[in-house]
């Protein structure tokens, strides 16, 4: 498989929700490097599409990653039966996607835009599950159908593709944050 491209790519933020993250295990690690993806992804003019499930139960988008880019709310798990969500993600670029929960919501999406014959590359420091073992198996099952499994540090470098990038250094900045 190539590598990730920024022109190429639309990073998808699936469910970081106010009211799901207390329950999600390692909930604050995966939220900071979220905001990293998304961060980069402005630096590097990639789009960003978000979703929220069932907003008026779960709550909005926390607000670290608030306005990070638009937002197609859903009821169905999968959003891709939503058709603005498909809309949105017209064309045929690489889908990175980040989110909650990984067995459910991010699991069901990335399955299908893989039927969509869209390539899904899953960022595995991204996604959460309030279970370890939920995200395990979930990861194990996307990629057997398909999808890439990716860190975080490798999609910004991979963005980025070179240290003589002009906003190498400001990404570099974020994979030093925290100790990424």
């Amino acid at each position: 498989m190539p590598l990730l491209s920024a022109a190429q790519s639309t990073l998808v933020i699936v469910d970081f929700q106010a009211r799901l993250m207390p329950a999600i295990h390692d909930g604050a690690r995966i939220l900071a490097n979220a905001r990293r993806l998304a961060d980069a992804a402005g630096m590097l003019s990639v789009p960003i599409l978000m979703t929220e499930q069932n907003p008026a139960g779960l709550g909005n988008t926390v607000a670290e990653l608030s306005g990070a880019g638009p937002v197609i709310a859903k009821m169905s798990f999968d959003a891709c039966a939503e058709s603005a969500f498909l809309d949105a993600l017209a064309g045929d670029g690489d889908l990175v996607l980040c989110g909650c929960e990984t067995h459910v919501c991010l699991g069901q999406s990335a399955l299908a835009l893989l039927e969509h014959k869209r390539r899904v590359v899953v960022v595995q420091d991204a996604v959460g599950s309030r279970l370890p073992e939920s995200k395990d198996v979930a990861l194990r099952r996307m990629e057997r159908h398909g999808a890439e499994i990716v860190t975080t540090e490798m999609v910004l470098f991979e963005w980025l593709r070179s240290a003589t990038h002009p906003r190498f250094r400001e990404v570099l900045k974020l994979v030093k944050q925290d100790g990424l």
